[in-house]
C-alpha cells in the first residue's frame, strides 16, 4: 500500500465532468459506465489541491502576473524526467494542446495548405486541419502483430509528392500508446527538414511512460528536429488537471520561435491564469511521488484488463499494451461484428462508454479505446459487463 489512494470511487456528479455529464450527447444513453474521455477518476495529488486552496483563500482573483519560477519549474521537470535541456527563453504558455496546435496552424499555414497526420490518431488533429481550411494528408501507421510502426517510406513519398506545410506528430502516440524510437523520430526530422516541413509534436502523454521506458522528446533527437520542431506538452494528463488549462510550448529555432511567440503575445494567447501557474508549479515540484504510484496502479490495471479480456473473450478481444498513458487500444475484430454492431455491443449490451476506434480514422474500424485510469472496482464492473454481454448476446459476437 502506497501513500496515495487510487481505490476510492469519487462521486463526480455536479462537477460538470464531460466524462459523465455528456454521455447522452455522445452515446444517446446515460446509464453507461464511462471509460472514454482521457481524464482519470483518481483524486488529484493533494499538494496541488493545497496550493490552489491557499490561493483561493485570498478572496480576490484579479489580474495576475506569471510567477518568475513558472518556466524554470517546467524546464527543470523536463531535465529531471526526460534529460531534455531547454530554457525559459525557449518556452511559452499555451491554453491547452489542441488550442496550441490550432494557433500553430493559424500562424504558419494558409487555407489550402496540406498537413500530414498518421492515423489512427487523436481525432482533433483532422478537425483542426480541416476546420482551418487546410487539407489533411494521411500517412497511416503500419499495423503489426503486437504493435504499430510508422510508414517512413510512405511519409517520405507523400512529402516529396504533396509538399505539405506541416506535420502533426503524436509522441507518444494516442490512441495506441507507442513511444517512437529515437531512430524513428530522427528519420522523421530528416525527411521533413529536407522539404522545409514544420513538425508539431504533441507530447502530452510523455510523462506517463510505463515500465520504466524513457520518453524521447522530438526536439532532443537531432539538429534537424530542433530546426523544424515545435513541441507541446502539459501537466494536464500527467496529474489529472486538464481543468486548470495549463500547457506549454518549446521552440528551439530562434526565427520560428520569435515569429510564433510574438504573435501569441500580441493576441494575449500566452497569458495564463493564476490557477494554471500555481497548479503547474505545485505539480512539477511536489507531484513526482504521486505520479510514480499512479503509474504503478495504471500498469497493474492494464495488465489485469489485458489478461481478463483475453480470458472472457477467448482471445477475440486483443489488447495492444501501451508503452505510455492510461488508454488501451482494443482490437475487437475477432468478435466478427460490423463496426456499427461493435459500437452497439459496447453501448447497448455491455452498457459501457468507450471511444469508437473509427473516430481516430478509418484505420480504427473494428477497434475501441478504453480508459483504465479508474479504481480497480470499476475495472471489475466493466469486465463483468463485457462478459455478460458476450454470454447473453451470442448472435452479436460469434466465436
Amino acid at each position: 500500500m502506497g501513500k496515495y489512494d487510487f481505490n476510492t470511487i469519487i462521486d463526480r456528479s455536479h462537477s460538470d465532468a464531460i466524462k459523465y455529464c455528456e454521455l447522452n450527447k455522445w452515446f444517446d444513453a446515460d446509464n453507461l459506465l464511462p471509460m472514454w474521455i482521457a481524464d482519470m477518476d483518481f483524486c488529484v495529488c493533494p499538494e496541488i489541491t493545497e496550493a490552489l486552496q491557499r490561493r483561493i483563500s485570498h478572496r480576490i482573483y484579479g489580474y495576475a502576473s506569471t510567477p518568475d519560477e513558472f518556466f524554470p519549474t517546467i524546464a527543470d521537470w523536463l531535465r529531471r524526467r526526460h534529460g531534455f535541456e531547454t530554457s525559459p527563453e525557449e518556452m511559452t504558455y499555451i491554453p491547452g494542446i489542441v488550442k496550441g496546435i490550432g494557433f500553430v496552424i493559424n500562424r504558419f499555414c494558409k487555407p489550402g495548405d496540406k498537413i500530414v497526420i498518421q492515423p489512427p490518431v487523436y481525432h482533433p488533429f483532422r478537425r483542426l486541419i480541416e476546420g482551418n481550411g487546410c487539407k489533411a494528408l494521411d500517412n497511416p501507421l503500419l499495423r503489426l502483430e503486437d504493435t504499430y510502426e510508422m510508414d517512413l517510406d510512405g511519409l517520405e513519398e507523400i512529402i516529396r509528392r504533396e509538399h505539405p506545410r506541416m506535420m502533426i506528430l503524436c509522441n507518444p502516440h494516442n490512441p495506441i500508446g507507442i513511444q517512437w524510437s529515437r531512430e524513428t523520430l530522427a528519420r522523421v526530422a530528416d525527411i521533413c527538414a529536407e522539404e522545409g516541413v514544420i513538425v508539431v509534436s504533441d507530447e502530452i502523454h510523455g510523462d506517463l511512460m510505463l515500465g520504466g521506458m524513457p520518453h524521447i522528446p522530438y526536439l532532443s533527437v537531432s539538429d534537424n528536429a530542433r530546426r523544424t520542431g515545435i513541441m507541446l506538452g502539459a501537466p494536464s494528463k500527467t496529474f489529472n488537471v486538464p481543468g486548470l488549462v495549463s500547457s506549454w510550448c518549446v521552440i528551439k529555432d530562434e526565427a520560428m520561435r520569435r515569429n510564433f511567440f510574438e504573435w501569441l503575445e500580441c493576441n494575449e494567447f500566452n497569458a495564463p491564469t493564476c490557477f494554471a501557474t500555481i497548479g503547474t508549479i505545485a505539480a512539477y515540484n511536489h507531484g513526482e511521488e504521486w505520479l510514480g504510484e499512479a503509474l504503478g496502479y495504471i500498469q497493474d490495471n492494464i495488465d489485469y484488463v489485458a489478461d481478463e479480456l483475453d480470458r472472457i473473450s477467448s482471445g477475440r478481444i486483443r489488447v495492444y499494451r501501451p508503452q505510455a498513458s492510461f488508454l488501451i487500444w482494443l482490437d475487437c475484430r475477432g468478435l466478427g461484428l460490423s463496426h456499427e454492431q461493435l459500437t452497439d455491443f459496447f453501448v447497448k449490451d455491455a452498457k459501457l462508454a468507450l471511444n469508437d476506434g473509427a473516430m481516430f480514422g478509418a484505420e480504427g474500424t473494428g477497434f475501441m479505446r478504453m480508459n483504465v485510469a479508474t479504481p480497480r472496482s470499476v475495472i471489475d464492473e466493466s469486465l463483468r459487463r463485457i462478459a455478460h454481454a458476450l454470454e447473453h448476446c451470442p448472435e452479436k459476437a460469434t466465436v
